[in-house]
């Protein structure tokens, strides 16, 4: 009824808010009714064909991921907010778990674990469909060929990179048009933003486009 009263008497923002409330509410209760159905569904992906999916092993970059050193400053502040907060905005959870599954190749269950046990507002239900949502096993899931670029996304979503200044304090200085791709800064602006990649701050730990472009291969085998 509150949220009817909202979306009645307010126009514009609060009415977007109200319905994109109510599109939450509604994968919170598809989940939870998933997951009564699918018992193992934390564990097993829904999809046959992922079962023997080839996912890496790589405990080197789970852990950078973890701790929030991948070199991407949107993933960074993402995983760095959840370590501190315990909470992260769901645009990001998306980037996050994307740049886990489809550039790094690790199995969606270690990102699930980890999320599980760092989020304050965990659910099980929520958990388990999003992961496998991303990772392209989960009903309705995302296709196989949706990588999110974290430049683009970071871009996009965080312009004046106002999010990575926040949790990436080491970047603060960096002006708003290199802050998602330090690397592409030039070295006096590097120099002046207190910014040494390598030291202060990590190179991207994988190129983009070449992770892209294995994802595709190995979706296509």
């Amino acid at each position: 009824m509150a949220c009817e009263r909202a979306d009645t008497d307010r126009a514009g923002t609060v009415e977007k808010g109200v319905w994109a409330f109510l599109r939450e509410v509604g994968w919170r209760d598809f989940a939870g009714h998933l997951l009564a159905m699918i018992p193992d569904l934390p564990d097993q992906p829904m999809r046959p064909q992922f079962q023997s999916f080839p996912w890496g092993e790589n405990e080197d970059h789970l852990r950078a991921w973890q701790r929030g050193q991948t070199g991407y400053p949107i993933v960074d502040a993402g995983m760095r907010e959840l370590w501190h907060t315990g909470f992260m905005h769901n645009r990001v959870r998306m980037i996050t778990a994307s740049f886990l599954i489809k550039h790094l190749m690790i199995d969606w269950r270690q990102g699930e674990r980890w999320f599980w046990d760092t989020l304050v507002d965990a659910d099980l239900a929520n958990n388990s469909m999003g992961w496998q949502w991303v990772a392209g096993s989960g009903p309705d899931a995302s296709p196989y060929f949706r990588i999110f670029n974290p430049i683009t996304q970071g871009q996009r979503f965080d312009p004046e990179g106002q999010y990575v200044r926040r949790y990436v304090p080491e970047l603060a200085d960096l002006p708003a048009e290199y802050i998602h791709a330090p690397w592409e800064a030039p070295p006096m602006i590097l120099q002046a933003a207190g910014v040494s990649l390598g030291q202060s701050y990590p190179h991207p730990m994988i190129d983009h486009r070449k992770a892209r472009a294995r994802r595709w291969r190995v979706m296509r085998k």
